[in-house]
């Protein structure tokens, strides 16, 4: 319930709180013991959500400096000590990191291309009965590797909750 502080940064789209409510409604609002991943993090207002519910930890990875600053410091304020801030590229962390994750919040800019390009990689970071969320301009669809099982809309923005495809683990 704090108001965390950012900067006008281009792209940058808070998830609405309405929107959180939805996604933590369908995560569960316990969270305890999981792992989770904050890509594209921007306010990083979800991987510090996911902690505010008891999740083990998160790794908050956002790449425009100004908007890492403002992270560090909404994570001092709320004495977020089970958050790793990194300030560095998606696909470089997506790269070096080996960690499995529980829960991966995804919010890429958009028209970019950058979705396809993470949903790529993502598979081997996450845990066997992982998760990914993600906010994209246009609504997911089923493919070989992922499974959209939870969906809205709210505004302009469509937000998916999507596993990996059983035959895939």
């Amino acid at each position: 319930s704090r108001l965390l502080k950012f900067p006008d940064a281009q792209g940058l789209r808070p998830t609405p709180e309405r929107v959180r409510q939805t996604v933590f409604n369908w995560l569960g609002q316990d969270l305890t013991g999981q792992t989770c991943l904050d890509l594209f993090a921007g306010t990083g207002v979800m991987g510090f959500e996911a902690l505010s519910r008891n999740a083990k930890s998160v790794v908050i990875v956002e790449k425009t400096a100004a908007v890492y600053k403002a992270i560090l410091d909404n994570k001092t304020m709320l004495k977020a000590d089970a958050a790793q801030v990194l300030n560095m590229d998606a696909l470089v962390f997506l790269d070096k990191n080996q960690q499995l994750f529980d829960v991966v919040f995804l919010d890429p800019p958009y028209h970019q291309g950058w979705l396809d390009k993470v949903l790529l990689q993502l598979p081997k970071h996450l845990s066997k009965q992982g998760v990914v969320y993600v906010e994209a301009e246009y609504a997911l669809a089923d493919s070989d590797v992922w499974q959209v099982f939870k969906q809205s809309k709210a505004g302009n923005v469509f937000y998916h909750l999507i596993k990996l495809c059983y035959d895939n683990n």
